[in-house]
């Protein structure tokens, strides 16, 4: 993706996070300042950092960095992107991004973290509060295939078919809502810790969300855990302490090809390419019109629309790629971006600052052919190329 393409970002850029060289937030997508030299492969963010990942395994950062989020040695936030070196040379085949923290997954199935470890969402010694290089995480032995960061816990599937979690993000709700059963150990760990009842199975990829956790197997079956307060892992059950297989009848018998987590709610494609949405509906975060409460969830008082019941959003079916944001989201249709969910820094694109119900093309990227999308919590990011009139830019 040479020469002509650009990334578009939107959004909240209170500290630099859209790489264009200033903290103003954009109601349209604007150019990041960074001259796009090498072809990307992913595009992600955190609470108010942006990663991107080059097609030869190089990490390019900005933003918010007091942390050390960033990875670069030191915790000033940085306002374009800037290579992000890892020791020893090694080179990146996954990254994910939590609210103040990033998980790097090397070729070589290592798994490295930097940012706050206040919650032990790093994987390394609790005697360590953060860190702004770049730490080997020991004690996963097997190489990794998947990691994914949640708002202050992570995951990661290894290639002999283990999952694992770390960070206490969870543990207060697991707490308050298990008692008086005891809280699994994998909620409370600040060390990788083997999340059991995934035996039968064999994982193949992990989202997390604020407070929840999802595996999808090699199968197409996919397992929920953790605080389900807005119906995202489709049950009635307040807490889920053990992963939970998914009832197939709700994705209609198919297999998931893809999950997708929010903050508090889930995207799934099927292998047909329908698209799924549930969990928490407030911010149009579900692609559709909020439902009232369909089911209720035991041990919560919710006063928005939830929906623990998957729903087909058929607009965008088909979709070649999805990300999420807290809560909004984007899509790939036929090389258009889609934007829907929470908007209140324009996130969305449309020039507004209004939540967005249902998928809308984001109007100034109607002349350019998606490549790539991304998202962090509040900003969203675009790599696309321009449309001409005899058909794409190359």
């Amino acid at each position: 993706f040479l020469g002509e393409c650009a990334i578009k970002c939107v959004g909240a850029n209170t500290y630099g996070q859209l790489g264009q060289g200033h903290g103003e937030d954009q109601f349209e997508p604007q150019c990041s300042s960074h001259g796009l030299q090498r072809s990307l492969r992913v595009i992600t963010g955190g609470g108010g950092h942006s990663v991107l990942l080059t097609e030869s395994g190089d990490l390019l950062v900005c933003g918010q960095n007091h942390k050390g989020q960033l990875g670069l040695g030191h915790t000033s936030d940085v306002m374009t992107f800037n290579l992000c070196p890892l020791p020893g040379s090694r080179t990146v085949h996954q990254v994910s991004c939590g609210w103040d923290f990033t998980v790097i997954l090397t070729d070589d199935g290592q798994v490295l973290a930097c940012g706050s470890n206040a919650f032990g969402q790093l994987g390394i010694s609790p005697q360590i509060k953060h860190t702004a290089k770049p730490l080997l995480i020991k004690s996963l032995g097997d190489p990794v295939i998947s990691v994914a960061a949640g708002l202050r816990h992570a995951l990661a599937v290894t290639g002999s078919g283990r999952v694992y979690q770390w960070g206490t993000g969870l543990s207060t709700q697991a707490r308050r809502l298990l008692t008086p059963q005891p809280v699994p150990v994998h909620f409370t760990s600040k060390e990788p810790c083997l999340v059991p009842g995934l035996d039968q199975e064999t994982p193949h990829r992990v989202a997390a969300g604020s407070a929840h956790c999802v595996c999808l197997t090699v199968s197409g079956a996919v397992f929920l855990w953790g605080c389900n307060k807005h119906g995202q892992l489709c049950s009635t059950e307040s807490f889920l302490a053990l992963p939970t297989l998914l009832d197939q009848s709700l994705v209609n018998g198919e297999k998931v090809s893809a999950i997708y987590s929010g903050w508090t709610h889930l995207v799934a494609q099927t292998e047909s390419g329908r698209v799924l949405t549930w969990g928490r509906a407030d911010y149009g975060q579900l692609g559709r019109r909020g439902p009232s409460n369909d089911s209720a969830v035991a041990g919560t008082d919710v006063s928005y629309p939830v929906t623990s019941l998957p729903f087909e959003v058929r607009t965008l079916n088909g979709a070649t790629q999805i990300v999420c944001g807290s809560e909004h989201n984007l899509a790939i249709v036929g090389n258009q971006v889609f934007s829907w969910g929470w908007n209140e820094h324009g996130m969305c694109g449309d020039g507004s600052f209004g939540d967005i119900i249902q998928p809308q093309l984001i109007p100034t990227l109607k002349s350019f052919k998606a490549l790539l999308i991304g998202c962090g919590a509040g900003h969203s990011m675009v790599l696309c190329c321009q449309k001409n009139s005899e058909g794409f830019v190359s």
